[in-house]
């Protein structure tokens, strides 16, 4: 098990090798919660995760030994560039077992440190058998990606900052995959303040530690996709569900139209870029998931590692799902001037349009008539109900609407 005395000693250790991350009020998003909240940026932690933290404690506390044949390990990304970034660090052959579906840019990065990467299995599950294979076969020490007292005391140093940035903190909120990082957090901050309350947060699409928790052992749960790939873990671990069933005071879970939203939402009024798994506490406190009002709140912005191709994927999504953009479509007579009346439409509306096509074939298409597809930029749902109704109200049929409220 884990102590408060190893979680102090492996700040020490990490001092000079990761950051000791800031924590920023802000009072947009506590206007927002009816909450005081303060964000934990370990988006821009070293690696931009919280991972390396762990990791670098873990390989800290082997023996040469233990070293000689490196270091293997599983991950979807985070784990992953904190094993090799610590692994550079302290000089050790590193191997770094990582899903088919890991983001590219995670893959690259992984590889930048230094670490040879093998891609295996459709989750972290199957890379971790994997992993552990490797280990029998090379003789590598295994650095687990949650289910580990060196990693969990590591994890739990973000407590003890917290601590000392807050004292008077109500409450911390913190994603939850595998466990390693709330049962870090939670151990460290109970132990010191017993009063303060710890939430886990995980993605709706994969909620073992909850159902963990129901069951009162740990479960494999069946998994949906989802885009806090970082905390898709089916079954928690021994120890970490140990330590969240003693020290955590409940978890809570968030669908996916929540963290693309809460994404978006702290990239545009924050300017923080954090990826799918580390908005999921935030997005509980947002969307009133947690039992408080006017709290001092911590909620732990746990990464950042974003791939560039999905960043832009996840603002159109976010501001579809907010009512900023509208797709759509509208039959025209085929004559000169038409588009030219459906643009001054939404033109006098003030809204802005973003692409637009014309066709001639197609399922709502005739002779001398076009199909006109626009997207649109909005202010919010209403917005985009008042183009559509002065379209309508003006004889233009609007088709095939893709405007969430």
């Amino acid at each position: 098990m884990i102590s408060l005395e190893g979680i102090v000693l492996a700040q020490e250790k990490m001092r000079g090798i990761v950051h000791e991350t800031p924590l920023d009020y802000s009072k947009t998003l506590s206007d927002l919660s009816g909450n005081e909240v303060y964000l934990k940026l370990e988006n821009l932690q070293k690696t931009g995760s919280f991972k390396v933290r762990g990791s670098y404690n873990k390989m800290m506390n082997l023996n040469q030994d233990e070293l000689q044949n490196g270091v293997v390990a599983a991950s979807a990304g985070n784990h992953a560039q904190g094993v090799a970034y610590s692994s550079k660090m302290l000089g050790i052959p590193c191997t770094i077992v990582m899903p088919k579906g890991a983001p590219i840019g995670k893959i690259q990065a992984t590889k930048r440190y230094g670490a040879k990467v093998e891609l295996y299995g459709s989750g972290v599950d199957e890379a971790l058998v994997y992993a552990k294979k490797i280990q029998e076969e090379t003789g590598a020490a295994f650095v687990h990606p949650f289910d580990d007292s060196s990693v969990i005391e590591g994890q739990g140093t973000i407590g003890l900052e917290i601590l000392r940035q807050l004292p008077d903190m109500d409450a911390v909120i913190c994603p939850v995959g595998g466990g390693g990082l709330i049962a870090g957090v939670a151990y460290a901050v109970k132990k010191m303040k017993p009063s303060i309350q710890v939430y886990g947060v995980e993605a709706l699409a994969c909620s073992s530690m909850r159902s963990s928790l129901k069951e009162r052992k740990p479960v494999m749960v069946e998994a949906m996709p989802t885009m806090a790939d970082g905390i898709a873990v089916k079954k928690p671990g021994d120890l970490t569900f140990q330590l969240v069933q003693e020290y955590v005071d409940d978890i809570f879970c968030v669908d996916e139209m929540e963290i693309a939203r809460t994404m978006l939402m702290v990239l545009e009024r924050n300017k923080l870029l954090v990826e799918g798994s580390g908005a999921c506490a935030l997005a509980a406190l947002l969307y009133r998931k947690v039992p408080f009002k006017d709290k001092k709140v911590v909620t732990v912005l746990s990464g950042g590692n974003v791939d560039v191709s999905f960043i832009s994927r996840i603002i159109e999504r976010g501001m579809v799902e907010a009512g900023r953009y509208a797709y759509f479509s509208i039959v025209l007579m085929d004559k000169p001037g038409q588009l030219e009346k459906v643009l001054e439409i939404i033109a006098e509306l003030q809204a802005n349009v973003m692409q637009i096509s014309l066709h001639h074939i197609g399922e709502h298409i005739f002779p001398g008539s076009a199909e006109l597809k626009l997207t649109i930029e909005t202010r919010d749902s209403d917005h985009i109900q008042e183009v559509f109704q002065a379209l309508n109200g003006k004889g233009y049929h609007v088709l095939n609407k893709i405007s969430l409220p």
